[in-house]
């Protein structure tokens, strides 16, 4: 797995990339920082990275749920 961030002014973006057997998937969050917040790059890295992570597990659930249906042939509802 791999995280790469992009930060400007007040933005910050995480792209987390991970690869599981046959499949690359690609999640990504971002944080903005309030011109009344300080400037502090370590918590917008935080929040944007959690986001990714985030996005990553709802892509990663969906995919096995995808997998078990193959295999059931019926639809399945995996809890995440």
């Amino acid at each position: 797995m791999e995280v790469a961030f992009t930060e400007d002014a007040d933005r910050t973006r995480a792209d987390a990339l991970l690869e599981v057997a046959d499949q690359r998937f690609h999640g990504f969050g971002q944080a903005k920082r309030s011109s009344d917040d300080p400037s502090v790059p370590v918590i917008g890295e935080e929040l944007a990275a959690a986001r990714a992570l985030s996005h990553l597990s709802h892509q990663l659930i969906q995919a096995a749920a995808e997998r078990i249906e193959a295999f059931e042939g019926r639809p399945v509802h995996p809890h995440g």
